[in-house]
């Protein structure tokens, strides 16, 4: 019971944002050259209840506008177009006004008529680039590697899902074969889904993905109760098959943001090795905790072992009927 301090704290850190529990949901900007000069724009920025977050793109350069604005409002985003022209975007320096004092980022992708694609992506840290001559590929990588990271880090009910995996497999052997299942099983579904070759429609996988963190939480409390079911014995199965919905989400995420024509695999790749990589920092972090927790020696009552699964599955439920509703 010397962990239960540091569970309860964990899933408390977990919690704070139930409604987008595992978006990443970027300002993402289109431009696509038409003819020579001429590019097409899409603009999408997140909203916040009914407003839209005031973000604008502005570059250093000349740019007319050639038609009016059009927007439309999808629910969680407002998307513009119109048309522009710019004797020349290379060299010039693209800001997102007003980016810097939001908490979100902004995906930029170009495509120019002779083929070639530059992608950036910009933060609050830093809203403005130089359009460069053209894009490498491992411009494009690490673009998507941040991407991935950032996503994993920032969804709460992937994280939730990994912490009730973790309660869950005792012994190293069992952790390393569960954390592998379902790294196996979510970049199965998210190639297939992002490809195009599997569709799933992603408010019903969003409410299965709470309800598998539910069923997690479940089986932790007959484990401590001593009625060991086959998740307890064999979590790296239960990891595999939850694995799949997981990868779905992830795919969900990856096209609000859309993958650079030209560089479809590393982008796939590199965002996949992205979510990866995040997803290890939290199983280390956690495994951290617990070997620091080791050393704590406090008398905790029997039931409090019940208070971590129990936290975890009523967030996760919460969330479920949330989604639910919002069908």
């Amino acid at each position: 019971m010397r962990l239960l301090p540091i569970l309860v704290a964990l899933a408390a850190l977990l919690s704070p944002l139930p409604s987008h529990a595992h978006e990443v949901r970027p300002a993402y900007l289109d431009l696509r050259e038409v003819r020579p000069g001429e590019f097409s724009v899409l603009w999408k920025t997140p909203m916040l209840g009914q407003m839209r977050l005031a973000l604008n793109p502005a570059f250093s350069g000349p740019v007319e506008a050639l038609t009016p604005v059009a927007t439309q409002m999808t629910g969680s985003a407002a998307v513009q177009t119109w048309r522009l022209r710019a004797e020349s975007l290379r060299g010039q320096t693209l800001r997102i006004a007003g980016l810097e004092t939001t908490l979100t980022d902004a995906l930029v992708r170009i495509a120019f008529a002779d083929g070639s694609t530059w992608v950036q992506r910009l933060t609050p840290q830093q809203p403005g680039a130089v359009i460069p001559t053209s894009q490498s590929t491992w411009g494009v990588a690490g673009t998507y590697l941040a991407l991935g990271i950032e996503h994993i880090l920032t969804g709460i009910d992937h994280l939730l899902f990994a912490l009730a995996l973790l309660l869950l497999s005792t012994g190293t052997w069992r952790l390393v074969k569960t954390v592998t299942a379902f790294t196996v099983a979510h970049s199965i579904t998210l190639g297939l889904a992002t490809l195009g070759i599997v569709h799933v429609p992603s408010r019903p996988v969003e409410a299965v993905i709470a309800l598998s963190i539910v069923f997690v939480a479940a089986e932790i409390v007959q484990a401590r109760r001593g009625r060991t079911g086959l998740a307890a014995q064999m979590p790296w199965i239960v990891a595999f098959i939850f694995g799949l919905l997981h990868g779905f989400g992830f795919a969900g995420a990856l096209s609000e943001v859309g993958l650079p024509e030209g560089h479809i695999p590393v982008a796939l790749l590199f965002f996949n090795l992205g979510v990866e990589a995040g997803q290890l920092l939290f199983v280390a972090a956690v495994l951290a905790v617990m070997a620091c927790a080791k050393r704590i020696r406090v008398a905790w009552p029997r039931w409090a072992e019940l208070v971590p699964p129990y936290a975890i599955g009523s967030l996760a439920m919460f969330w479920v009927i949330q989604r639910v509703v919002a069908f």
